[in-house]
């Protein structure tokens, strides 16, 4: 069956709560986007190759030692570049760490809003941001580790991507709509959607890291969205399957 656009007045201000986006405050906003800008700016005179090398050198590293352990004389010696040149593009380790992941994420969102055009449907628009997601980390684990062990967690939101309108724009968007659609749980705010989804991605890659499982994550990518789509979808909506 497939979702319904008639609005529900009986929710009343409970559903204006649970859709609100709740965007973080102004001065978090600015320090996060001032330090990205700052990141992006420095990769500027950077030639593509010299980049290539350096992401790669920075997940096969950090993916795989504690992120004290690694040096960024680790990194030149890897990327087989001076660390004169990693001094001058990125200056600290942290930096270096945050200018990568916005790289590799930056990709991931470029991705997502091209399979997202054209969607109409709640329950598919559901469907192709969690298979995005997925796959993405099948094809690179690294990612995840790094995220997962160079970082805590309280400093992702330095890195760019999480800053960034288009990206923020289409992810809440799935949930929003969702939730003002009566298709998607609205007793709960987006935020809390997002926590479940990102909970259940999180937890079943880094398991599948963890059990060195050889196995792709998508092999059982129907019965992972089935779990996902109980959790997060209205109890009270018709299950279009």
């Amino acid at each position: 069956m497939s979702e319904t656009t008639t609005s529900r007045p009986h929710r009343g201000k409970r559903a204006a709560r649970a859709t609100s986006s709740e965007p973080v405050d102004s001065a978090t906003h600015a320090a996060a986007e001032q330090g990205a800008q700052a990141r992006r700016a420095s990769l500027d005179g950077m030639r593509p190759e010299t980049l290539q090398r350096i992401e790669k050198a920075v997940l096969q590293l950090f993916s795989q030692r504690d992120f004290s352990e690694v040096s960024l004389i680790d990194v030149a010696k890897a990327a087989n570049v001076s660390l004169q040149t990693i001094y001058k593009y990125f200056g600290s380790k942290e930096t270096l760490v945050y200018a990568m992941l916005d790289v590799m994420l930056s990709r991931l969102a470029v991705r997502m809003l091209d399979h997202l055009q054209g969607i109409a449907d709640v329950r598919e628009r559901l469907r192709k941001t969690f298979w995005v997601m997925l796959d993405f980390m099948d094809k690179q684990p690294e990612v995840m580790q790094l995220l997962c062990t160079a970082l805590p967690v309280q400093r992702h939101r330095n890195i760019q991507i999480y800053e960034s309108p288009d990206l923020m724009q289409a992810f809440w968007g799935v949930f929003t709509d969702g939730q003002q659609r009566g298709v998607l749980n609205d007793r709960v705010s987006s935020k809390v959607l997002l926590d479940v989804f990102l909970g259940i991605l999180g937890r079943v890659v880094q398991m599948h890291i963890f059990r060195r499982e050889t196995h792709s994550l998508l092999d059982q990518f129907d019965e992972l969205f089935d779990i996902l789509w109980r959790a997060m979808s209205n109890p009270g909506h018709p299950d279009p399957a």
